[in-house]
């Protein structure tokens, strides 16, 4: 019963659950610094998932969908490393952002900002349980992909001058279905997962 205890309680996210804290710290760290480099790669490989959409500068990806996975797997620390990491390591030339771009220059960066945040608030949710349940981990993912919006329309709006009206339906209206769809089968994987974990432990 001893090992079931950090499965089942609130405060551990999935990260901890598959992987627990080693017997030292420095032990530890290096699983943290793994777990962050996993989520940044994780979400590099899911930006080169892309399809464009006519008539807007911003792709459909599977980059929000594990921005926010690696959030809520890792809790907010980790996944706010993760994603800046992500960020920092494109900025400088790396092409994992979508569509094999690096840098800051072009219209969908702002996404990439709003998806820190984003990740962050999601690993907080989870670190309270908002992932163990499919209607929890729908509103979960449903305020993470509020946040990416949050900054990434605006940005889109300055970046290709364009009004706040023309920016939503630039860079949100076309991806509210897939969302959607994202949302469906988080809300199916991660409280899956959690049951899993509970009976193996």
């Amino acid at each position: 019963m001893a090992t079931a205890a950090p499965v089942t309680r609130t405060g551990t996210v999935l990260a901890d659950a598959l992987f627990p804290a080693l017997s030292t710290a420095g032990r530890s760290r290096v699983r943290d610094a793994a777990l962050i480099l996993g989520g940044a790669a994780l979400t590099g490989v899911a930006a080169q998932i892309a399809v464009p959409v006519p008539g807007s500068p911003v792709p459909v990806t599977g980059q929000t969908f594990a921005v926010l996975l690696v959030g809520t797997a890792l809790g907010a620390r980790r996944g706010f490393l993760s994603l800046a990491l992500y960020a920092l390591v494109g900025m400088a030339g790396v092409p994992w952002f979508a569509e094999a771009r690096s840098g800051a220059g072009f219209a969908s960066f702002g996404y990439v900002l709003g998806m820190m945040l984003a990740a962050t608030v999601a690993g907080a949710l989870a670190r309270r349980g908002a992932d163990r349940s499919a209607l929890r981990t729908a509103g979960t993912m449903a305020l993470g992909s509020a946040i990416i919006y949050a900054v990434g329309v605006p940005y889109l709006a300055l970046y290709a001058h364009l009004s706040l009206t023309d920016a939503v339906a630039a860079g949100l209206t076309p991806f509210l279905i897939g969302d959607a769809l994202k949302a469906a089968l988080a809300m199916g994987a991660l409280p899956a997962a959690w049951k899993l974990l509970g009976r193996r432990g």
